[in-house]
């Protein structure tokens, strides 16, 4: 396929009620093993990629690296893969969009672009958000490839007492409505856990809904009956595997 049509085939695994599986990845390695098991698209992790360079999350991680590594992975598997793109390495339109070409270039055809302002407080205003993504659509219009931004709001992530998220709520479907507009193709909420809000934003919101798969979330059986849509895993593989790691190397070390 060319990228242009691994952008379609990716953005029609979106199906509530189906979700799309993504057990997010960090490497060509990563993508080449979860591709072998009968994964249908890759996706990287930021917090993942920047971890397995040695360098923390938030951008940390040098755009020139994060360009090579995602061209890797797109040299190594014939599937789509969608990178978590951050805030896109910069705060302007213009300059995200440019940013964003270049991944295109390096073989991406989807992206996780957050609302929350990298290196500082808070969110984009949904005006500043959603000028921001329709920068992103354009430079991606004018690449020829039909990419996924998935519109990612960090509303409830940054409400740490889950308590209040349903009062969260009603931002964040006028959030999906705005991100919709300026050209989103999905909406993704990370530490959304109640099933009962997962529900009615999946029942409100203007996009097909990502749920992230974390403590307190429910099972992939139940997101499915709920009408998500993507399910992702975020950084827990790679902290799986890096346990993993571990205990094999303190278990040769130590003996019996």
């Amino acid at each position: 396929m060319t990228q242009a049509e691994k952008a379609e085939a990716f953005a029609e695994l979106h199906q509530p009620g189906h979700p799309l599986v993504l057990y997010n990845i960090w490497d060509a390695g990563g993508a080449k093993t979860v591709a072998a098991a009968g994964a249908r698209a890759v996706a990287t992790g930021s917090w993942s990629v920047a971890a397995a360079q040695g360098y923390g999350d938030g951008q940390a991680i040098p755009l020139d690296l994060v360009l090579t590594i995602v061209s890797r992975i797109a040299a190594t598997v014939d599937l789509p893969v969608t990178v978590d793109f951050e805030g896109a390495y910069a705060e302007a339109p213009a300059e995200a969009a440019a940013n964003l070409s270049r991944l295109i270039g390096a073989g991406a055809i989807g992206i996780n672009f957050e609302d929350q302002v990298v290196g500082g407080e808070g969110l984009h205003a949904p005006e500043v958000q959603a000028e921001r993504i329709a920068a992103l659509r354009a430079a991606a219009d004018a690449a020829g490839v039909p990419l996924f931004i998935n519109a990612r709001t960090d509303l409830f992530l940054k409400e740490k007492d889950r308590s209040r998220h349903p009062a969260l709520l009603e931002e964040a479907a006028a959030r999906s409505a705005a991100y919709a507009g300026a050209g989103a193709s999905g909406f993704f909420t990370p530490a959304l856990v109640d099933p009962v809000l997962i529900k009615t934003l999946c029942d409100r919101a203007a996009l097909p809904v990502n749920i992230m798969m974390m403590d307190g979330a429910p099972s992939l059986a139940d997101l499915a009956s709920l009408g998500v849509a993507r399910v992702s895993y975020g950084p827990g593989p790679y902290v799986e595997a890096m346990a993993a790691l571990a205990a094999r190397f303190q278990a040769v070390t130590t003996g019996p």
